[in-house]
């Protein structure tokens, strides 16, 4: 039988009221955060979802008897979609020895209220976990030493150096759907996207974010504008929605190795540096489809190639010419260069790799505005070790006779 939509009733309210029935149906199994949602499957009026405590998780993970497959297996589960078939639910909710749950609806997923509308909500109960995803970290210097409303101030200052340069690569068209959570003294910004393109593109955010907290500072008499230090790094993460209050919040929060990766990396950075990390992004090849991992060389090459799309953007009202990225280092002869990879160590005496980077943009009627430090002004730089990496020039296209 047709459910009929009362006369004067917009769909849009409909969908509303359906979604606020879930949503309370949610909240009472998520019991305040005990309970997390790993994976869920539409039914013909209702939904089928894995829903277990965060402790066994845990405990399901560390096992000892299961050894690293356990591990394996539950972040296989969690880099996958919520959204899967019953069949696969079934399987994994097997493989836990935990029961699915049944949740009845008035409605049809996927008919009155569309999948992706129902996962959004169902995810904001889960953990995701993302192997390789680009991650940016601005943090400002010497935050802890200023008085606290010039600490608001130059956050506040941050915070919209970030939303200036989303609002110009929407106008751009370019695909970002950037997410942000603070660190206190600055913040981890990611892009929700994946792939090479989808971190190729935070790089251009990033740069941009830069060039505007650098128009500011420069226009700043009362040192409002932050001094920053930026550290970028590919890796893995978990990200959740953290409970405020009685609820979990709309905003997703980051945890992982890339995360202590970037703090490490910007303890050691000097003010206004750019630093890199040494990972390895994977990437499949367009002609034979295999997979194959670049390391930051040929990521800032590739992030290079797509700079001229940002051509004609404008930067406190003066459009850009153009825009060089690299990573620094010695310039050999006879077709090669040197890109310097530095060795840092931390508080706890481990070692990582990272490499210093470089963005200069070009306006048509300004001046220039250099990001980043030279080679020759990372003195203060501590470093336990450095290594010249080279590689040979790209080959010349052979022309036709």
């Amino acid at each position: 039988m047709t459910q009929c939509r009362p006369a004067g009733v917009s769909p849009g309210s409909v969908e509303r009221a359906y979604l606020d029935g879930l949503e309370q149906r949610m909240h009472k199994l998520w019991a305040l955060g005990r309970n997390v949602v790993l994976v869920w499957a539409p039914l013909e009026k209702g939904l089928e979802i894995l829903l277990i405590p965060h402790y066994v998780l845990a405990d399901f993970a560390s096992d000892k008897d299961g050894g690293a497959s356990s591990r394996e297996f539950i972040e296989g589960v969690l880099s996958r979609p919520k959204l899967v078939f019953a069949e696969e639910l079934h399987k994994i909710a097997g493989r836990l020895d935990y029961k699915p749950r049944l949740i009845d609806l008035p409605f049809t997923p996927g008919k009155e209220v569309g999948l992706d509308t129902i996962d959004d909500l169902i995810k904001r109960y889960g953990i995701s976990y993302v192997e390789d995803r680009a991650v940016a970290l601005f943090d400002i210097v010497g935050f802890s030493l200023y008085p606290p409303l010039e600490q608001v101030t130059q956050l506040n200052s941050l915070s919209y150096s970030v939303n200036s340069a989303f609002s110009k690569m929407l106008d751009k068209q370019f695909d970002l759907s950037f997410a942000r959570t603070t660190t206190g003294d600055g913040f981890y910004i990611w892009n929700r996207g994946r792939g090479v393109r989808a971190n190729i593109n935070l790089y251009h955010f990033m740069h941009l974010v830069l060039a505007d907290n650098a128009i500011s500072h420069g226009k700043s008499k009362s040192g409002t504008t932050p001094l920053l230090r930026t550290a970028f790094h590919v890796g893995g993460h978990y990200e959740f929605y953290q409970p405020e209050g009685l609820s979990p919040t709309i905003y997703s929060y980051i945890v992982g190795d890339v995360t202590i990766e970037l703090a490490r990396m910007i303890d050691k950075a000097i003010p206004g540096q750019i630093i890199v990390g040494d990972f390895k992004m994977p990437t499949s090849d367009e002609k034979t489809e295999n997979i194959h991992r670049i390391g930051p060389i040929e990521f800032i090459e590739r992030t290079q190639a797509t700079l001229s799309s940002l051509k004609g953007l404008e930067l406190s009202g003066d459009g850009i010419e153009s825009i060089k990225c690299y990573l620094t280092g010695a310039e050999g002869n006879g077709g090669s260069f040197g890109v310097s990879r530095y060795r840092i160590l931390d508080k706890h005496g481990l070692g990582r790799n990272v490499f210093n980077a470089k963005v200069n943009i070009y306006r048509k009627e300004e001046e220039a505005i250099f990001l980043g430090a030279q080679t020759r002004d990372l003195d203060g730089f501590d470093a336990a070790a450095e290594e010249i990496i080279t590689r040979p020039a790209p080959a010349l296209p052979v022309r036709p006779s």
